[in-house]
């Protein structure tokens, strides 16, 4: 079982990116309220795929939580029971959580997609930590990260719950991109802990590793900055105004975003810059300066050519990017410290 240990690990990374990527697309086409409820949608574990599925029929078996909408209002099916020719109301209770009642198929569906893809990383995290304990006597740390991971995992589905049921509350939001990085960061770690003997020998300098770290701090303040200028476009692209004038009068979060992209572009100048020179060897540095090229492409397509269809996903998939290639250059400068002592 222990050969299967790194490629269900590597598997499990995977799937939470596709989470990371299927959670921008909810962002970018406004789907995040698709399912009302959770975990389920519309009390469906498959949800509807047009709205008379959520409107009051005659003569229909509902099980218990099963949601309609009726005035504009989520009404949850109190018990196991069978419709009349006529509504009762003792039959339903009012959904208590938001007052969020719209159906809109392509953003359920969306949506569930979110879900589905969150349920398959929870699954192969769970499937890396039961495979773990076959190193139990020989190296218990992998089977407390997998378990950690776990723990992420389940709390991260919570976190989710509880930005439907705050009907999107931007904090919340930020918290749960967060804790995805978090997750990304204990999975390449474990990766690398276990391949690690197979590690390419870099040269150690305090510089370049004191220099990934700050920078690697300076990409999660920038992410959480663009948690704020994405709640301000959301804001007002729900008003229906035309892409145009989504930036047409941007706050100061924005200016602050933009602005530190440029100390984030100038430190990982800084980083390449220093690989070259001291000829460190580092060679996902290559990477981290394409990411930091189509990133900085993406952000003047949304602010001059009006969010041209994809690049606010783009631009949130490649800050995730970008996180898990510097994460991976501190545990390779720190790996080469081991190796210099």
């Amino acid at each position: 079982m222990k050969k299967y240990f790194l490629p269900i690990t590597k598997i499990a990374l995977v799937l939470v990116y596709l989470v990371i990527v299927a959670g921008a697309l909810v962002r970018m086409t406004g789907s995040g309220m698709g399912c009302p409820d959770w975990p389920k949608c519309f009390g469906y574990y498959i949800p509807p795929t047009d709205e008379k599925e959520l409107l009051f029929t005659p003569n229909r078996a509902y099980k218990k939580g099963m949601v309609i909408i009726k005035e504009e209002t989520l009404l949850v099916a109190k018990t196991d029971f069978t419709t009349t020719a006529t509504f009762s109301k003792e039959d339903w209770e009012k959904y208590t959580k938001h007052d969020y009642a719209i159906f809109n198929p392509s953003h359920t569906w969306v949506e569930y997609i979110n879900r589905l893809f969150g349920a398959l990383a929870g699954i192969a995290c769970f499937a890396s930590f039961i495979v773990s304990f076959w190193f139990w006597k020989t190296n218990k740390k992998l089977v407390l990260y997998t378990f950690i991971i776990c723990f992420l995992m389940g709390f991260q589905a919570w976190l989710g719950k509880t930005v439907v049921d705050s009907v999107l509350n931007p904090v919340k939001i930020t918290t749960h991109m967060l804790a995805a990085f978090l997750i990304v960061g204990l999975q390449l770690y474990l990766i690398f802990y276990f391949q690690k003997s197979q590690t390419k020998e870099y040269t150690y300098h305090s510089k370049f590793k004191t220099a990934v770290i700050i920078t690697l701090v300076l990409t999660l303040v920038q992410v959480v900055l663009g948690t704020a200028v994405r709640e301000h476009v959301d804001t007002i692209s729900e008003t229906g105004l035309p892409k145009e004038t989504w930036l047409q009068s941007p706050t100061l979060s924005f200016y602050i975003h933009r602005s530190f992209s440029i100390l984030v572009t100038l430190a990982i100048g800084y980083l390449v810059y220093l690989n070259s020179k001291l000829k460190l060897g580092y060679t996902k540095i290559k990477f981290v300066v394409v990411i930091v090229l189509f990133e900085i492409l993406s952000g003047i397509a949304m602010y001059y050519f009006h969010f041209p269809f994809g690049s606010q996903t783009l631009h949130i998939v490649l800050s995730s990017l970008l996180f898990g290639f510097l994460f991976y250059l501190v545990l390779e400068s720190f790996q080469s410290r081991k190796q210099l002592s």
